[in-house]
């Protein structure tokens, strides 16, 4: 035996996760391209092995979390087939535990309260920097949540929404449901086809439609959709 003594490397210490699972879900290809290959530099600048999935529909991003285990979702919320925070809902069904972080082109005044409070980890309008987005993935990888700082100013509590400057541009009577419907609809949608999308019957859309011509003193569809076109919702 000689004097050298043999240290056992510690069984305790789980290893250290390097790789990062990220689907990066928009509609628009050279976005998507974009900020894909920020994600990939800044990520391996970190000492992390990125491998990000690109999928341009609502239907493909469910089926990719059905499917597989994601470390971060980044999710428009404008997708072709499914606008508003319908696919946000069912991805947390699917997986109560995914992070998610919002990148839209939603003004966050509208949205990030509303998508915090349907479990979504963070929220960025499109116009931030990438800095401030790499600041958000950072934050939400390391198990953490990002809002801007003036969207994060009016969210005290549980999500509760403090309008800025004391008003709301959306009303604060309007439910989620209510502003998706506002959306198919100033997409020009017909009722049955928003039916059909939301899994909803027709009497039921017709009821959000009514509610919604109430609660914005509207008259017709066509108001309805100048209202969402003024206020960026579509």
């Amino acid at each position: 035996m000689n004097g050298n003594l043999a240290v056992a490397p510690c069984q305790d210490e789980p290893p250290v996760k390097t790789d990062v699972r990220i689907l990066l879900a928009d509609d628009h290809a050279l976005l998507r391209r974009g900020m894909r290959e920020f994600l990939q530099d800044f990520l391996s600048e970190d000492g992390l092995t990125p491998h990000i999935t690109e999928t341009a529909s609502a239907s493909d991003a469910l089926e990719q979390v059905r499917t597989a285990a994601w470390d971060l979702v980044i999710l428009d919320l404008n997708l072709p087939d499914m606008p508003g925070l319908e696919i946000l809902r069912i991805l947390k069904s699917l997986q109560p535990s995914l992070p998610v972080l919002i990148v839209s082109i939603y003004a966050e005044e509208h949205y990030s309260a509303r998508a915090i409070r349907a479990g979504a980890l963070g929220y960025l309008t499109k116009t931030r920097g990438p800095q401030e987005l790499r600041m958000a993935v950072s934050r939400i990888l390391q198990g953490g949540k990002y809002l801007p700082p003036p969207a994060a100013e009016r969210i005290h509590g549980e999500g509760a929404y403090q309008p800025p400057s004391g008003t709301d541009p959306l009303p604060t009577t309007l439910s989620d449901r209510e502003i998706e419907v506002l959306q198919w609809i100033a997409q020009g949608r017909r009722l049955t086809e928003i039916a059909e999308q939301l899994n909803l019957s027709i009497k039921t859309v017709s009821t959000y439609r009514a509610r919604l011509l109430m609660k914005l003193g509207k008259s017709t569809t066509a108001e309805l959709i100048r209202y969402a076109l003024s206020q960026q919702l579509v």
